[in-house]
């Protein structure tokens, strides 16, 4: 052989062949025998021939991966070239190749499945076909033992080399034919071999004589042929119809024709190429197809337990530390301001008696010594009035000191010079200066007679001085109420510039009328007065009366009524809304946040409507001002309470509701039964603080029930209003006694005269005989009383008037009603559907009016309102702690159920995991969510009729939730993933999950909003099932189809699956194309998919933030 010439002739041709142009040839070298006439391949040229031939091979192979054989082969296959070198780059490994040359004789060209045949073959088997399709070599006439699976024949050798990438003909093969070799496999029906990809295992078939079967593969010998043997490897499809050619799990295949068993510490999956080294502290033992990575979940799980159950019991401590350390600084500041207050106290007694005690000793010296000059009147006014100036002084530093120095200044341009104070003098002087005491907030007591100035705000940066500053400042202002408003106490607070000027609101009103639309119900009528400022006003009267209806007409509450009459502001016919920042609305039930504290409800009030403007120390000052005048000291630190968490007493609570509208400094203060549930001492207490809001100009109009005597000498003016919202009196309180009774209604001895008042209202008592009224007439009464225009029905009633007109218009209203009886239930029914829709478009055309500002106060803006809401939402979220952890321990153990019960399956790709992931997270997540705008309506729609952010509240409470959708996803995964071990990574499952949860927390938020508590959980639940079932229906038309699309656990499997279907390779890519086909994924959509949850969760919060603007309740 050595000495051939056609041999080397052929090395020649084949190596310039691979070098300069790399043809698609085959080279084979033959000897020939004297004896012989079977070709015998050359051992030397075997590694070359083997080398030519896997170049053809390539091409056969990445043909296999092109457009050709799908219509967008794009869906499965992402890169076609690493996709190739996954399942068809044989090149650390041609044992497979080498072998079947030498077992063939070197025909293996002739013997390779051109792209027409293997474009039959895939076409028919991984479209779902189970049988061969006709061709001219294998058909009914036709079928040579190479149609038998496992077998394969060559073409004629004097015809022309075959074109592996002839996509059209299928070439004549029928001869030599024999069993496959390994490594490949032979379709039953084509007479071609093609070769098994990566991570297959494809060795020669052994004959079962027991079951018959050429194990270990499914196929029999053919009947009638007993020189038939079985093949190698017939079909390689989806891991479903050919499990057989796939390296099993345990093992790992380097060649096709090779497999080895997994070494102990190292996993082998199915269809793998290599083995895995195992995680450290996982025990992974031979022939092992997962790594047992349970402990690393179990330790997971003990540790995230552990810290939930530390977040359980303590989730209060971290507020509580910092409530305590807040409260040491206010309680220190106290402290040394009321021991300053006390001092300056006693500083001013021992003044006092040291004045009286000269005054002694001077008036003993002129009885003494005859010779000393007799103190005029005159002079001793004045060291009288000088006296008194200094004395005040102590009380008032600031303003007396310019009084005193002034007069000094004067004293010394008529002297001329600066006299000497006497021995006497200077003891006194000494004994008013008193010891030495400086203040830590800056104050600095200098000299005698010279002004002591405050300390800047600018300085006061730490808690400790405005601590300070705000309890000096009451204390001046105790101090100042003491003195009962002398002459000296009056002038100081005319002179005293930081005493704020509230705007003045007065809002006048003529033959108000509320007529409720559709029913033409009358709730207010021809009510006419006003409310001015520095008075408080109580509205009375029994059940019905429009009490609530007035108020809430005045503030501009009123929705679904028609509404005639004027109501002036200032005199002027403007809105009551444009002066909102300044208008103070006390509702009846008390909507305050139960999981804060006093302190912190009324500080978030003060900061958000209040001025911007105002510095942050007099904030502290008007903060401590209410919670001290309404008595909350004692509880301020403590929290509101709910109804499954006890807190404050239910009077502490309604003063809370009170201060509420204090803290922001209101014009006009309107509160709806503020003293019910109260006793009378808390009455009392809070008509108090009302009342020094009606000294300085607060306009305050209240609706009481049942009050006091006492408490109903405190009100300046009353409205008494009848049943039909009637006006029976209107005018001062001390002037309502003697109205009635010149009615004839006279007030028994010993009995209240409100009470007394409202049972002749309700008819309980009878007014006299003698009187000839009745309680229908009193309104008619106070109308005539005052000169008002009686309306055409009231008119019947005027005793000896009886106006034909008027006669003719009530009966034409009675017509009329008696007209509007006779309706059908349909008209009925239709008129009632047309109030509904009326009463929303006046909701929401309400909730989005927008007028001009008229009350000169500049708010914070969204930006700094949203830093408020951050900073209360944290202080609930914490409160709240022990919700959150339970929700965490849920998921926890969610995920370790569904990840030990579900395995993950790799026919699916892990599909069923997936999808129970989908609705078990989604439920959990939506549920929770629902408690983030469900449990704090109420208080947000008060806060939001007062003119705080809706956009701050909504984005404030998203943000937080933010923590809680990043961190959910991996409390689940950490269970799930290591109980489960999809191949897809952590951290792509993280991300599809965080979009999932984004995704239904705004669901969540929707439902929470539109929905009533019990409808809003029921849908939480059923609409995640529900989504799920829809998306994975397949085959039921295309409105399924496209409703399928509209659901978001349509998108997340489809992510989930995909991200898991980009971890098969090899072996697995026909798999992978067949259930991606079926299922109508692409591995080129999990971007999309990303983004539609994405962009769902957007949509769904913008929805559920437009719902919150127009589902606002304003009555």
């Amino acid at each position: 052989m050595r000495g051939n010439p056609y041999c080397y002739y052929y090395y020649a041709v084949a190596i310039a062949a691979v070098v300069l142009s790399f043809p698609v040839l085959f080279v084979q070298c033959q000897v020939a025998d004297d004896d012989s006439t079977n070709p015998v391949v050359n051992p030397t040229l075997v590694p070359l021939l083997t080398q030519v031939v896997y170049g053809r091979l390539s091409n056969l192979t990445s043909t296999i991966l092109s457009a050709q054989f799908t219509k967008n082969p794009s869906f499965c296959i992402k890169n076609p070239e690493v996709e190739w070198d996954q399942a068809f780059n044989y090149s650390s490994n041609l044992t497979f190749l080498s072998s079947c040359i030498q077992k063939i004789k070197g025909d293996v060209s002739q013997r390779l499945c051109t792209a027409a045949e293997a474009k039959l073959y895939f076409n028919n088997f991984v479209g779902g076909g189970s049988r061969s399709v006709p061709n001219k070599n294998c058909n009914l006439t036709s079928w040579v033992p190479g149609c038998e699976p496992g077998w394969a024949c060559s073409v004629n050798p004097n015809d022309e080399d075959v074109d592996l990438k002839n996509t059209q003909d299928i070439p004549f093969r029928t001869l030599d034919c024999q069993a496959c070799c390994e490594g490949f496999f032979c379709p039953v029906g084509l007479t071609c071999m093609i070769p098994c990809p990566l991570g297959s295992y494809c060795p020669l078939a052994t004959l079962n004589e027991a079951t018959g079967m050429c194990d270990p593969y499914v196929y029999r010998l053919p009947a009638g042929q007993p020189n038939h043997t079985c093949g190698a490897a017939n079909i390689w499809t989806d891991v479903v119809r050919s499990s057989e050619v796939f390296c099993s799990a345990g093992s790992y295949c380097p060649s096709s024709i090779e497999k080895v068993s997994c070494s102990r510490g190292h996993y082998c999956r199915m269809g793998s190429i290599y083995e895995k080294p195992c995680f450290k502290l996982t025990s992974c033992h031979a022939n092992t197809e997962n790594q047992n990575i349970r402990a690393y979940g179990i330790m997971c799980l003990a540790a995230l337990t552990t810290l939930l159950l530390i977040i359980y019991n303590c989730s209060d401590q971290v507020l509580s530390i910092r409530e305590r350390r807040h409260a040491k600084s206010r309680e220190a500041a106290a402290r040394s301001v009321r021991g300053k207050a006390q001092a300056h106290k006693g500083w001013k007694s021992a003044k006092n008696a040291a004045l009286n005690h000269v005054r002694g000793l001077q008036s003993q010296f002129s009885r003494t010594f005859s010779r000393r000059k007799t103190v005029t009147p005159s002079e001793e006014l004045r060291i009288l009035s000088q006296t008194e100036v200094e004395i005040d002084d102590d009380l008032h530093p600031i303003t007396h000191a310019s009084i005193l120095s002034s007069s000094e200044q004067s004293s010394a341009a008529v002297g001329g010079k600066k006299m000497e104070p006497s021995g006497v003098m200077r003891g006194i002087h000494a004994t008013e200066e008193g010891p030495d005491i400086r203040n830590d907030s800056g104050i600095e007591v200098e000299e005698k007679n010279v002004k002591r100035p405050m300390p800047k705000k600018g300085h006061l940066h730490t808690d400790s001085q405005i601590f300070k500053y705000a309890y000096d400042q009451l204390e001046k202002e105790k101090a100042m109420q003491q003195e009962n408003l002398t002459f000296s106490g009056v002038i100081s607070m005319a002179n005293n510039r930081e005493i704020r000027k509230r705007p003045i609101i007065e809002v006048s009103f003529r033959d108000l009328t509320l007529t409720l639309k559709g029913k033409n119900k009358h709730l207010l009528r021809c009510v006419t007065g006003k409310i001015e400022p520095g008075r408080i006003t109580a509205v009375m009267g029994p059940s019905g009366a429009g009490k609530t209806t007035f108020l809430s007409a005045l503030v501009g509450k009123t929705v679904g009524c028609k509404m005639t009459g004027s109501i002036l502001i200032n005199g002027k016919n403007e809105s009551i809304h444009s002066y909102r920042k300044i208008i103070g609305f006390v509702p009846q039930d008390d909507i305050v946040h139960g999981n804060l504290t006093v302190e912190e409800n009324l500080w978030f009030s003060a900061r958000c409507r209040l001025s911007a403007n105002l510095l942050k120390e007099d904030k502290v000052l008007i903060l401590e001002r209410v919670i001290e005048s309404l008595g909350l000291q004692a509880v301020r630190d403590s929290l509101v309470g709910t109804v499954e968490k006890r807190g404050i007493s239910g009077g502490q609570r309604k003063r809370v509701n009170v201060g509420l509208e204090l803290v922001m400094e209101p014009s006009l203060l309107i509160l709806d039964e503020p003293t019910s549930g109260l006793d009378s001492s808390s009455s009392q207490l809070l008509l108090r603080v009302l009342r020094r809001e009606a000294l300085v100009g607060v306009n305050i109009c209240m609706v009481v029930h049942q009050p006091s005597y006492t408490l109903f000498k405190m009100f300046d003016d009353l409205v008494l209003l009848a049943k039909g919202g009637l006006t029976v009196y209107h005018g001062p309180v001390r002037r309502v006694e003697e109205y009635f009774a010149g009615l004839g209604i006279n007030v028994p001895e010993r009995v209240n005269p409100p009470d007394h008042f409202i049972d002749v209202l309700e008819d309980i008592v009878k007014p006299s005989t003698s009187s000839g009224i009745s309680s229908k007439e009193l309104p008619l009464r106070w109308m005539l009383h005052n000169g008002y225009l009686v309306p055409p029905d009231m008119q019947q009633n005027c005793a000896g008037l009886a106006i034909p007109a008027a006669q003719v218009t009530l009966n034409d209203q009675i017509a009329s009603d008696a007209e509007l009886g006779e309706q059908s239930l349909a008209r009925e029914v239709w008129q009632d559907m047309r109030c509904n829709v009326e009463l929303q478009r006046d909701i929401i055309r309400h909730n989005f009016l927008r007028l001009r500002d008229l009350s000169n106060r500049r708010t914070p803006g969204v930006l700094l309102q949203y830093k408020y809401f951050l900073g209360r939402v944290v202080k609930q979220r914490l409160r709240e702690a022990r919700i959150l952890a339970v929700d965490f321990l849920i998921l926890l153990l969610a995920g370790a159920c569904l990840g030990y019960l579900i395995k993950m399956s790799d026919v699916t790709f892990g599909a069923a995991s997936y999808t129970y992931t989908i609705i078990a997270v989604s439920l959990l997540c939506t549920i929770s969510a629902l408690r983030t705008f469900s449990l704090d309506k109420l208080q947000y729609w008060r806060e939001s009729a007062s003119g705080i952010s809706s956009l701050a509240h909504f984005l404030s409470k998203d943000t937080i939730d933010h923590l809680n959708t990043v961190i959910k996803p991996a409390v689940y995964l950490s269970m799930f993933y290591f109980f489960s071990q999809p191949r897809s990574s952590f951290s792509d499952n993280y991300v599809v999950l965080l979009c999932l949860v984004y995704c239904v927390t705004g669901i969540g938020y929707s439902l929470s909003i539109f929905l009533e508590p019990g409808p809003s959980q029921l849908c939480a639940v059923l609409l995640p099932v529900v989504l799920t079932l829809i998306s994975t229906q397949t085959g039921h038309g295309a409105f399924i189809k496209n409703l399928a699309n509209l659901c978001f656990p349509k998108w997340a499997l489809e992510a989930f699956v995909v991200a898991n279907a980009e971890r098969y390779s090899g072996v697995w890519i026909l798999t992978r194309c067949g259930l991606l086909m079926r299922m109508g994924y692409s591995l080129n959509g999990w971007g999309r998919c990303i983004s539609f949850l994405i962009l769902a969760g957007f949509v769904t919060r913008a929805i559920a933030f437009i719902g919150m603007l127009i589902l606002k309740r304003k009555h």
